[in-house]
């Protein structure tokens, strides 16, 4: 069973969220909009947030905004009605971990969140024996979801690190956009390869901001990308 926040400003959607996972054997808690969410969110702890987009106060791109300010790792799905590329690269890069687009079934959803909670379960069991995993200037602590390269702590999502532990581990070796899906999300989810693409952008530009010159991660046209030693 996992604690989850969920957010929405329309009571009748909180109520049926609460039903599937409630049926789903999880704990939750609601708040009406943003604002609300991120004092809850900065007072308890929660596995995890499934906030709607369009909220007023503050809105979903905005709560994950603030979460990734606070250096606060939960991870976050969101929820919209607008079915935009844009949207989803703009939630994206505010930290989201997932993006789900309306109507969509209880059933998919619940998978999403059973697989970012998955993967963080699988994290504790089975990565606790490597904890701290190193590519030359950068270094991971995996218990601690903490990153630095060369020395400077870099500001990561919780899907941001996973992906960056990929390459960490697999220093030279070319990984495909499907399998570093399979990695960070672990399930089987019909999800975008080209997602991946915006978690590497979004990589590449914090590890510049800690060296104008990185060029670590490498694109192998038609194949994927690989972090070059």
């Amino acid at each position: 069973m996992a604690k989850l926040l969920l957010v929405d400003d329309e009571p009748s959607v909180l109520d049926a969220l609460e039903l599937a996972f409630d049926d789903a054997g999880h704990e939750t808690e609601r708040a009406l909009d943003g604002r609300l969410a991120l004092g809850m969110l900065k007072n308890k702890p929660f596995d995890l947030v499934v906030s709607d987009v369009n909220m007023p106060h503050l809105d979903g791109f905005a709560l994950c905004r603030r979460l990734r300010e606070a250096e606060l790792k939960v991870p976050v799905l969101l929820l919209t009605a607008r079915d935009n590329e844009v949207d989803e690269a703009l939630g994206l890069e505010l930290g989201a971990d997932d993006y789900l687009t309306k109507p969509f079934s209880n059933r998919i959803l619940i998978a999403r969140v059973e697989a970012l909670l998955r993967r963080d379960r699988m994290r504790a069991g089975t990565e606790r024996k490597t904890a701290e995993v190193s590519a030359g200037d950068l270094a991971l602590d995996v218990d601690r979801l903490r990153a630095t390269f060369r020395g400077a702590e870099l500001s990561l999502t919780v899907t941001e690190f996973r992906v960056l532990e990929a390459f960490a581990r697999n220093v030279g070796s070319v990984l495909a956009r499907e399998r570093l899906l399979d990695i960070v999300r672990g399930d089987e989810s019909v999800v975008g390869e080209r997602l991946i693409d915006t978690y590497v952008k979004r990589l590449r530009r914090k590890l510049e901001e800690k060296d104008a010159a990185f060029d670590h991660i490498e694109t192998v046209v038609g194949a994927g990308y690989k972090w070059r030693a």
